[in-house]
């Protein structure tokens, strides 16, 4: 583990944790994010980005100078369904884009709980439907989501698959957040060790999300579904971090349901750690590796 990561490691409950209250309101913390969202560095010269709209969807595609035009990534960000925009990922999706050789569509789903669940996994849907058909053949795309876009990754696969619709190629979850119920041993074993986190606040999330939906639903807790016939996935987490059972238990019924996965569990990092590339080199390793699988894959 480099310096830097336990620097980064030792600061971030600094950041996170005063601005984080039992009795928070999601406006503040949507504030509080869009401020941060101005300290994004803005891409590289030669980044291409463009809003579009995908099917109806609001969507941000990113396209560096080696990206393909019929190969894509839909990237589904993180930030317990409620919190979240692309600009906000935009430090990760052009690095993903050049690891990728692919152009990035990160899909800018309604959130909660103005919109609760199943808007968020519709607007994927949507998203996909319009991307197949305008954009790109199946065999050329791939899903990546972090956290909570970890989770409608597979939530979203399952749907396609159940509905008949083609898949992606392939998909990458980091610390993906799988379990709604939040059963998972490593919630209490990390909750105070976790910098990024928030434990306590999670069963506020869900109900927000979910309002009133049951948390073992497949498309809200993928974990709950049948993980047969869906494509490769890689799924990253961190050795100690609290949604590490989320990505292990994941792991685990995909493989049993005969699924192609691989497992990597990241000693001393922290949830969604590629997300500090700019500053972070076990972080551009994770994303090179991301990278890596997909193009054996696309």
């Amino acid at each position: 583990m480099s310096l830097r990561a336990e620097l980064i490691r030792f600061c971030l409950p600094w950041f996170m944790r005063p601005r984080l209250s039992s009795d928070i309101r999601i406006e503040d913390v949507r504030r509080s994010t869009a401020r941060f969202a101005r300290l994004v560095p803005p891409p590289p010269r030669g980044t291409e980005l463009l809003v579009v709209d995908a099917g109806g969807v609001r969507a941000e595609r990113v396209a560096r100078p080696g990206s393909r035009p019929g190969r894509y990534v839909l990237h589904l960000h993180g930030g317990a369904y409620c919190v979240g925009f692309p600009a906000l990922f935009r430090d990760f999706t052009w690095r993903m884009a050049d690891a990728t050789g692919a152009r990035v569509l990160c899909v800018d789903y309604r959130l909660a709980p103005e919109h609760p669940f199943p808007a968020a996994l519709d607007d994927v849907m949507a998203a996909w439907r319009w991307l197949i058909a305008e954009c790109a053949d199946p065999r050329q795309v791939a899903f990546v989501g972090d956290s909570s876009g970890g989770g409608l990754v597979f939530a979203s696969m399952m749907r396609l698959r159940d509905e008949g619709l083609p898949l992606p190629a392939a998909a990458v979850a980091l610390s993906p957040w799988t379990d709604l119920a939040l059963t998972g041993p490593s919630l209490a074993a990390y909750a105070l060790s976790d910098p990024m986190v928030p434990v306590e606040l999670m069963p506020k999330a869900v109900d927000l999300y979910l309002a009133g939906a049951d948390p073992r639903q497949p498309y809200a807790s993928p974990l709950y579904g049948d993980a047969a016939g869906l494509p490769p996935a890689l799924i990253l987490a961190a050795g100690d971090e609290a949604l590490r059972d989320d990505a292990v238990r994941m792991a685990g019924r995909l493989q049993a349901a005969g699924g192609d996965v691989e497992l990597e569990l990241w000693p001393r990092m922290f949830h969604v750690w590629p997300m500090f590339a700019r500053i972070l080199p076990e972080a551009r390793t994770a994303i090179a590796r991301m990278g890596a699988f997909l193009q054996g894959r696309l």
